[in-house]
């Protein structure tokens, strides 16, 4: 019984990841322009960085511009004072971002650099905290790592802040190519 269930479970899947096999040339093609755009991040990470700062300006302007739509949806005074206050507030941080992006990038950098710290110790204090038996080792060294990475970064603010955004983007789209160039592979042999 429990062999037709495995059985019928792989078929499933098989039959799920059809439509994606088909694709999986395109899958591929998207890693491989993901790796193109990392390495092009990589090659000017000041630009990267801008380029980031810009994305980040524009999330700021379309969500105040939620905000103040959502403002008007609200019966009450009081919260429609509040809302409308973070979707002009929202929106003029858009601005300040296209304004002077390089101060834009500045803050977001020195603000990621404390999160890592943060983030970094939690994980240490965590990883310290499991019962023996679980892989509490990774756990703290992985705190360690980002704790390491938070304090480089703010050791050399403010001039990491032209650097830095850009860096991660460039290194995140590479590896987020390689993943799907890895995906559009495995779908690839599994038709054949």
């Amino acid at each position: 019984m429990a062999n037709t269930t495995s059985t019928s479970t792989s078929l499933s899947a098989a039959t799920e990841l059809e439509p994606l096999r088909a694709k999986s040339g395109w899958i591929i093609a998207l890693g491989v322009v993901y790796v193109i755009a990392g390495l092009v991040a990589l090659g000017s990470v000041v630009f990267a960085t801008v380029a980031t700062v810009f994305v980040v300006g524009i999330m700021m302007l379309v969500a105040g511009a939620a905000e103040v739509i959502n403002a008007f949806q609200i019966k009450s005074w009081g919260k429609f004072l509040l809302w409308l206050l973070l979707g002009v507030l929202y929106i003029v941080a858009g601005f300040v971002t296209f304004e002077n992006p390089l101060l834009a990038a500045a803050f977001l950098t020195l603000l990621l650099g404390f999160s890592l710290i943060a983030s970094g110790i939690m994980r240490i204090v965590l990883g310290f905290s499991m019962k023996q038996g679980t892989p509490w080792l990774w756990v703290a060294f992985s705190g360690a790592v980002t704790l390491l990475l938070g304090l480089v970064i703010l050791a050399h603010w403010p001039v990491s802040s032209l650097y830095i955004l850009g860096l991660f983007l460039g290194v995140d789209l590479i590896v987020a190519g390689m993943s799907w160039i890895g995906v559009g592979l495995g779908l690839r042999s599994r038709a054949a």
